[in-house]
């Protein structure tokens, strides 16, 4: 009896565990309530987070569609008022872009077309680009000209080059900036070759041609000189004599040959106005007021989708907020 009564715990020592027992159990379920409820309020977040950019974004759609709605009634509104014309030439010239035939010509014979516009200004700002859509565009500015005898004028900004500069001399006059580069009359095309590096790497050129010439410009072939030539000659002098022909026909007696004015080179403004590549000193302002006391622009574009001008609007304001995080960084 005595061992049994020692074996025992006493009640004091059995409370005495229960306690820690418990204590333990209300932290663990603290824990639990604490976790439940950030879980809530996380949730509760995402999803005010998420209806807030659902809201930014149907409020931006619905702005967009406000502004192009109120700029399709300006545009209707200003059509019979008296205007300067303008066409934007900026950028590549290149098929399936604005800057080709396809898209500027409607434009263009919008422009001309209507009688309210007084005079049609091409605002140009270039490297050059598609010798093919250079010459249609600068087609269809000479028709237009003789159609509808209203005057065209190429407003440059910082580079009219190449087939921009193909474009213009269509013009009746080319205004420039004395810091613009003007010029660059003549025709490229460029090619490489990997032949030596191949030899180096140990990589053998196993393509198949039918025709001598086919595989000229092929980069990992070997040279081959004769198709060059022919190509160089056939191809590209014949294209840089239509363009010579193209800029004696825009500038008449206007421009002064030279033994450099015809080799791809490039003048700044100022020298071009004495070389008579381009007319005159100026800008879209000063051609404005020669034109109109009070000058009103309507700009003349390819019409875009909903869908297209938010896709602009959205990549325009990403590029300037880039720019300028990285130019204030310091």
């Amino acid at each position: 009896m005595e061992q049994e009564n020692q074996s025992a715990p006493s009640s004091n020592e059995s409370s005495k565990q229960s306690v820690p027992t418990m204590q333990n159990f209300d932290r663990l379920a603290g824990a639990v309530e604490s976790l439940v409820k950030q879980e809530r309020w996380s949730r509760r977040f995402a999803n005010l987070l998420k209806l807030a950019i659902a809201g930014y974004i149907v409020f931006f759609i619905y702005i967009a569609i406000d502004n192009m709605g109120a700029a399709k009634e300006l545009k209707e509104m200003n059509n019979d008022q008296e205007h300067i014309a303008v066409v934007r030439l900026e950028g590549p010239i290149m098929a399936q872009t604005e800057n080709s035939a396809e898209y500027m010509i409607p434009l263009l014979r919008e422009a001309f077309s209507n009688d309210a516009a007084k005079v049609v200004v091409i605002k140009a700002n270039s490297p050059g680009g598609s010798p093919v859509q250079s010459a249609l565009i600068n087609d269809e500015i000479t028709r237009l000209k003789k159609k509808y005898n209203k005057p065209v004028i190429a407003v440059v900004e910082d580079l009219c080059a190449s087939g921009c500069y193909y474009i213009t001399v269509a013009a009746d006059k080319i205004i420039a900036n004395k810091g613009s580069l003007i010029g660059s009359i003549g025709v490229r095309m460029d090619s490489f070759g990997f032949t030596g590096l191949m030899e180096k790497v140990g990589i053998e050129n196993r393509s198949m041609h039918a025709g001598e010439h086919k595989t000229f410009i092929n980069p990992f072939a070997e040279k081959d000189e004769e198709g060059r030539e022919f190509f160089r000659t056939k191809v590209l002098e014949r294209t840089h004599q239509q363009f010579i022909q193209a800029v004696r026909d825009g500038r008449g007696d206007r421009i002064k040959e030279t033994e450099d004015t015809y080799t791809g080179l490039v003048w700044l403004g100022d020298e071009a106005v004495e070389n008579g590549m381009i007319d005159g000193l100026g800008d879209m302002g000063s051609v404005g007021r020669e034109y109109m006391d009070e000058p009103k622009y309507r700009y003349y574009e390819v019409e875009k989708t909903i869908f297209e001008q938010l896709l602009g609007d959205i990549s325009t304001q990403t590029a300037s907020r880039l720019a300028m995080f990285f130019t204030t960084m310091h």
